[in-house]
């Protein structure tokens, strides 16, 4: 029985309007019920600011959600030519990855899907960039109080609230984010280019997450994690749903192709790979996607808006009974996203489901309840939440500076109560969790064996790491430069140990299928970055030891210090920097995933001498340092309890001398044992190559030197 979908059956990309005039009609009707958008008598701008403001937000929303979807289809779901959707299943993804795979690609006829796609990302990144600049100078109308004018004096304002004040800045930032990606989107075709540009569209989540009314309050850094977290998710939902409905065509009927499906036998131990439709391949892959942000964008939201309310009596105010709707029709989108799952896609598959009255007629109600909560959200951002979120007028020096109290005097007891939950952290570790004891999980079940020793090490590697961002260390941490350090330490030597010895990337390569059909998943990835020429550069034993050393020179001794404290997208980056920069020194060092080139044992250990005492000595300068490094942070807290700062600070420097090596010797004994052990298979080889010629080198060895003796003798 043919399983494909007639073309005139399938959706037709109209319907994608269907999302934004959804938003735009219960945005009205939200701002009439709650009176949201409702004048004030000081600082009015008008009612033309006030009803444009909120429709130019929906349409900035809309477009960079279909940007970022579109680009995520692009990359790794739909394939890239369409002779790749009638290749056989032997077809070997390797090929692709060399220089003459490239040149061969040029010339090759896109997949229309594809073309689609790229027509789609190009065409709403324009309305991005546009609804952005209409975004900001609104943004400035509403705030000045003044409708948009043309003066001179206005534009002056307008340039003094781009360069001077934080919303401003972020604002005009979002319009270089747009304006470079949609450059980027009309000039790039190659996969790992559109993974770069997806990658820079992602900035544009950053800035509205720092810009949120509820990156303010009590918890300045979980209302900005949460709702950047809450952000992601949106834009690959609905980004993804979008660009779905935009080429349903494209991917249905007789001349689409077909796709590579991974299943697991059912009692049997093998996996395999198999060709199905492509509408079916495309839909089983963006509804991993959607499920993942489902329970994202839930999470998320869940978090954000208890931030933002005292109590569950703030439920029946506006602001609760808006939140209220928005979960509710967030829980129709999951179930409708089930049935996708467990019913439609299934059926569609095997025939019975087919055209507008199955998969494509539930989108369609997708679309519409998805633009309805876009729509609600804007209107939610835009009403006032129970819980008031500007600084108090007798807030401390250390509120002021760091959004926080000043946390108890730190005993015993306080290194294990005290936590300041980070939700991005939070999320990526429980990510890399599941992702991790899926792999081991599957490999399991197909009959491969993996180390449990090795899952031991990462669990406790994310388990330590959670506790660096969350726990007392990541509360400390802002007022205590000794805190600091044994953070930094911990992310740089001792967390990247226990992460690298569970060698996460050769797990995942022995547990994801290849993909045959033209599109890159998750393998196709790993293998394309593990054998990139930044990989080369970045796993260079020289540059990995340099790297691991010089950025203490350039994160305390220049003013990245102070951006990494002030701002919270400089800490978040402070984080990564240092959890990375350990990871990737340590899997130099002792990981057994696949690097482009690993040093040989002898240079590992003097690498690894170098970087101590490098270490050692950046630590003692600092123990011996007579001016703060930070003054205008860590001198100005107020802190009552404790040493002063400059004492904290020497005592950090002490900190950064020691416990360096404890974990150094770690390494150099794990890195003595490896050498031991490639000795011993060494000599094992060749005990058995003896064997099998009859000891031929040795032989040739002695006879060489026999030779020589002869020779002297001679003489």
């Amino acid at each position: 029985m043919s399983t494909s979908v007639a073309p005139a059956k399938t959706l037709s990309p109209l319907w994608v309007w269907s999302f934004p005039l959804a938003a735009l009609v219960f945005l009205a009707v939200s701002f009439v019920v709650t009176g949201a958008n409702a004048g004030t008598e000081l600082a009015d701008a008008g009612p033309v600011v006030r009803w444009l403001l909120p429709i130019a937000e929906i349409i900035e929303n809309f477009a960079m959600a279909t940007v970022i979807g579109s680009l995520v289809f692009a990359i790794g779901i739909v394939p890239r030519f369409a002779d790749d959707t009638r290749r056989r299943a032997s077809y070997n993804m390797a090929h692709a990855y060399n220089k003459e795979q490239r040149l061969k690609n040029i010339g090759r006829d896109e997949y229309p899907g594809f073309t689609r796609l790229m027509t789609l990302a190009s065409a709403a990144s324009v309305v991005w960039t546009l609804a952005a600049i209409a975004q900001l100078v609104l943004s400035y109308a509403e705030i000045s109080g003044r409708g948009v004018s043309t003066s001179n004096s206005y534009t002056d304002e307008l340039v003094s609230y781009i360069t001077t004040i934080t919303a401003g800045q972020a604002q005009a930032t979002t319009v270089i984010v747009a304006a470079v990606v949609s450059t980027l989107t009309f000039a790039v075709r190659s996969l790992t280019g559109l993974l770069v540009t997806c990658g820079l569209s992602l900035l544009g989540i950053v800035t509205l997450a720092l810009t949120g009314h509820s990156s303010g309050g009590d918890d300045h850094m979980a209302a900005v994690n949460s709702l950047g977290l809450h952000v992601l998710g949106v834009s690959l939902w609905c980004g993804g749903l979008i660009a779905l409905a935009f080429i349903a065509r494209s991917i249905s009927g007789k001349d689409a192709g077909t796709g590579t499906v991974a299943e697991s036998a059912r009692g049997e131990k093998t996996a395999s790979s198999r060709r199905a439709p492509m509408a079916v391949a495309v839909l089983k892959r963006y509804s991993m996607v959607a499920l993942f942000s489902f329970v994202l964008v839930t999470i998320s939201g869940i978090i954000n808006g208890d931030l933002r309310m005292y109590s569950w009596a703030n439920l029946v105010t506006a602001y609760g009974t808006l939140l209220i709707l928005k979960l509710a029709l967030t829980l129709v989108l999951g179930a409708i996203g089930a049935a996708h799952r467990l019913r439609l896609i299934p059926q569609m598959e095997t025939g019975k489901v087919s055209g507008l009255p199955g998969v494509w007629q539930a989108i369609i109600a997708e679309l519409i309840i998805m633009g309805g909560v876009m729509g609600l959200a804007v209107s939610l951002s835009r009403t006032a939440p129970p819980k008031l979120e500007e600084l108090p007028v007798d807030a401390s020096p250390v509120r002021i500076i760091t959004d926080y109290e000043m946390p108890p005097e730190p005993h015993v007891a306080e290194w294990f109560t005290q936590w300041r939950i980070d939700w991005f952290w939070v999320a990526l570790i429980i990510f890399l969790a599941f992702v991790y004891l899926w792999a081991f999980a599957r490999v399991k079940r197909v009959g491969g064996t993996w180390s449990i020793l090795r899952t031991a090490s990462w669990l406790v590697g994310l388990f330590l790491l959670h506790f660096v961002t969350s726990g007392s260390l990541a509360v400390y941490s802002q007022v205590l430069f000794s805190a600091h350090m044994v953070e930094h330490m911990s992310l740089t030597m001792i967390i990247p140990t226990f992460l690298v010895m569970g060698a996460p990337i050769t797990l995942l390569l022995r547990a994801l299928e290849p993909r045959q059909d033209g599109t890159r998943g998750p393998r196709e990835w790993i293998l394309r970055l593990v054998h990139s020429t930044w990989s080369k550069v970045i796993t260079n034993p020289i540059f990995a030891g340099v790297n691991f050393a010089g950025s203490l020179i350039i994160m305390y001794f220049t003013p990245l210090f102070g951006i990494s404290m002030r701002y919270h997208v400089g800490h978040e980056f402070m984080l990564i920097h240092f959890l990375l920069t350990g990871y990737l020194f340590v899997l130099v060092l002792i990981g057994i995933d696949p690097i482009p080139h690993r040093p040989a044992y002898p240079m590992r250990l003097v690498l690894l001498i170098v970087t101590l005492g490098y270490h050692a000595f950046v630590g003692i300068a600092i123990m011996h340092g007579k001016a703060l490094l930070l003054a205008s942070w860590f001198g100005n807290l107020g802190r009552t309890w404790g040493g002063t700062a400059l004492e904290d600070q020497q005592l950090g420097g002490a900190i950064m001398w020691g416990m360096g090596e404890i974990p150094t010797m770690v390494v150099a004994i794990i890195v003595a044992i490896q050498w031991a052990a490639a000795d011993k298979k060494l000599s094992k080889r060749l005990d058995r190559q003896a064997d099998r010629d009859g000891d031929a080198e040795l032989n040739a060895y002695n006879e060489m030197f026999a030779q020589y003796s002869e020779q002297d003798e001679r003489r």
